[in-house]
């Protein structure tokens, strides 16, 4: 359905939008939609460092605890 848009079908689209909406309200909401993005962008390498970071934990303490036999 959305394959046979094409340029002239896309800048219609943009025209009614601006009408029926303005150029004002139209700009503020793509500045939410910017933040938005920015902020899920965020979150996610928030996600995956901390993801990294609990692999690097478990990586890093491989030795065993030491036991009474250790000792003797």
């Amino acid at each position: 359905m959305l394959n046979n848009i094409g340029l002239p079908g896309l800048l219609l689209i943009a025209v009614v939008v601006l009408v029926l909406f303005g150029r004002g309200k139209v700009s503020s909401l793509m500045g939410e939609v910017g933040k938005g993005i920015t902020a899920f962008k965020k979150g996610v390498n928030d996600g995956t460092k901390e993801i990294e970071d609990a692999k690097v934990d478990e990586a890093r303490d491989v030795t065993p605890a030491p036991t009474d036999k250790d000792k003797a």
